[in-house]
């Protein structure tokens, strides 16, 4: 230990005056200590007198400097006046970084505060910031390919992006639920301190890799799920049995419920069911229920959802291949439509629809030996001319759909029109399921900015005379309020669009990715479509996204514990109100994003 006042030589602190200055007085410096004089002030600056000289000096110790000569201090340990660091810098001067020497308002021309010692500017230390390429590569050597338990105390689970193996042990899987902290705050000051967000991303349709157990399925028959009296929370491993089992004290509000009859079942030695391991929500963090007809839709079950396929045929999409190429591809993709795990053949209705600036509807009935069109011309008020016939079963209607798929390039190879539109062909779709009564997703393949007389007319405003100002901002905005009201329908009647766009010009995507954005859609963009170089990726996204698992007319609500709430809510969903978060569709490939505040 260093004797007292030999300590690391530091900063220098300023020095304190109180009226006129005294002369130096003696002083006794320790090996590697530094002096510095006070800045230039009035008294001490150009054109001030003298002050009087030191009355002592030791030998060996460097006297004051004389008073006529510019001062400049030496480095500070470990620093040196190399390229970068002027004398200007190192000085105490006007000119120095940081922090401002200040003195009493007795001193003539000083301020009227005092102030700590002066400080440095800090640089960041490119070295001293942490690598997420790093991060990611260290987290897959020491946890790639291990079995993580979800019960595992003071663990965090592995990255998104490590290998692993997940294993339930009565709280949610990260692939489901995935919070920012696994250690929340437990007061607002101490979460405003910490400065991380307390949020948590939520994937309901998960992929889960077959080296981990599905999901389990609990049914209660028509009992439905057993739920908190007060907060409607689902049983879970974290309700309390008391009382024999007879009782039960909620885990999120501490609401003591009665056990329905059906659910009973005695404690053993520790207060734990007998049948703890026996049924998945006792014992595991992620599981489904099947749900009554209480949580359905106009109290009955839904019918089997419908996709509706819309081509724009207007004259750039006819002469570059797309069309041709989008309907033989259609054949393909038709034959592996989603489909529930104990049926053999998907339950999912198709139909079809082309449009420039008109909107072509097609009968493909399976009884009819060619398919038949209908032409709306009135796309101001849009409606659905025929309801038998227009949504069929693939299996059924195969070879009338086909027969389609070849003639739509060949009926519209002569078109001359360039004129598209946009919200009539949602609102067409939209009026098509909701007549069917059943849910469903519009494909839309479209090509250009809708510039025809219609409801969602957009107008070019591709003006870079804008960029790097305060209105830049209007152009990541949409031009009109027709696509969000569109979309608030869309949800309502559980309709998911995703749209395919194909543009060689400005298409205004702020406005035309609403919809795709609010009804848990998809957009896809592909710039100066090639047919040689971007037709791949194109038939490879439309595949995924036909084929992959979706739900449609979803809610979703967060309930959590007494001192936390929901406040925020991220990603393609829709609310009418604050806690109930609206899906017209949830894919794999969808999350939600929630944050939390005491």
């Amino acid at each position: 230990m260093a004797p007292p006042g030999q300590g690391p030589p530091g900063p220098p602190s300023a020095p304190l005056f109180q009226g006129l200055p005294r002369p130096p007085q003696p002083s006794i410096m320790q090996p590697g200590s530094q002096v510095l004089p006070p800045p230039p002030t009035a008294l001490n600056g150009p054109g001030a007198s003298p002050l009087p000289p030191s009355t002592h000096r030791q030998d060996g110790l460097p006297g004051p400097a004389p008073l006529n000569a510019q001062y400049q201090p030496p480095p500070l340990p470990g620093q040196t006046l190399g390229t970068g660091y002027s004398p200007q810098q190192a000085s105490y001067g006007p000119q120095m970084a940081g922090g401002q020497l200040s003195y009493p308002g007795g001193f003539p021309g000083g301020p009227a505060q005092l102030a700590g010692p002066p400080q440095l500017q800090k640089k960041l230390d490119p070295d001293s910031i942490p690598s997420p390429i790093q991060v990611i590569e260290n987290d897959r050597a020491t946890r790639g390919g291990q079995v993580y338990a979800t019960n595992s105390r003071g663990q965090v689970p592995p990255l998104v992006t490590t290998d692993c193996v997940i294993q339930d042990q009565g709280n949610a899987s990260p692939r489901y639920i995935r919070c920012t902290t696994y250690c929340f705050p437990c007061t607002s000051d101490m979460a405003k301190q910490a400065q991380i967000p307390l949020a948590a991303v939520i994937k309901p349709f998960a992929t889960i890799p077959s080296n981990e157990t599905p999901l389990y399925l609990v049914n209660h028959g028509e009992n439905g799920p057993v739920r908190c009296n007060r907060c409607k929370a689902y049983m879970c491993p974290f309700m309390q049995f008391i009382e024999g089992g007879r009782r039960y004290q909620c885990g999120f509000c501490n609401c003591v419920n009665d056990v329905p009859p059906f659910y009973f079942q005695h404690l053993d030695h520790i207060g734990r069911r007998l049948d703890h391991y026996e049924k998945p929500e006792l014992s595991l963090g992620s599981y489904e229920y099947v749900a009554t007809l209480d949580y359905c839709r106009k109290n009955k079950p839904p019918n089997p959802p419908a996709f509706i396929f819309m081509i724009d045929v207007s004259y750039s999409n006819i002469k570059n291949g797309l069309v041709k190429l989008i309907c033989e591809e259609l054949k393909t993709v038709l034959e592996k439509l989603p489909k529930e795990e104990q049926e053999e053949t998907s339950a999912i209705r198709v139909g079809f629809i082309t449009y420039n600036k008109v909107l072509h509807f097609f009968n493909v009935k399976s009884n009819l030996a060619q398919p038949q069109m209908m032409v709306v011309t009135d796309v101001g008020e849009v409606f659905v001319p025929l309801l038998d016939g227009f949504l069929v079963n693939y299996q059924e209607s195969q070879s009338v759909i086909h027969n389609l798929l070849d003639q739509i390039p060949e009926m519209f190879a002569d078109s001359n029109e360039n004129e598209t539109v946009f919200a009539p062909v949602i609102q067409a779709g939209m009026e098509a399921l909701k007549a069917a009564d059943c849910p469903g997703k519009l494909f839309i393949f479209h090509s250009s900015l809708p510039t025809a007389e219609a409801p969602g007319k957009l107008k070019n405003r591709d003006d870079k005379k804008l960029i790097n100002t305060d209105k830049e901002k209007t152009l990541f905005q949409p031009q009109t309020n027709v696509y969000d009201s569109l979309a608030k329908d869309c949800v309502a009647h559980g309709c998911c669009v995703t749209l395919f766009l194909f543009p060689s010009q400005y298409v205004d995507v702020a406005s035309l990715g609403l919809v795709p954005q609010l009804t848990g859609g998809t957009l896809y963009k592909y710039n100066n479509f090639q047919m040689h170089m971007d037709s791949q990726q194109f038939l490879n996204d439309l595949r995924n996204d036909i084929e992959k698992k979706i739900g449609f007319d979803a809610i979703m609500r967060i309930r959590t514990s007494t001192g936390f709430r929901a406040t925020d809510f991220f990603g393609g969903i829709f609310m009418n109100n604050t806690t109930d978060v609206e899906m017209a569709a949830i894919d794999c490939d969808k999350a939600v994003t929630v944050e939390f505040k005491h």
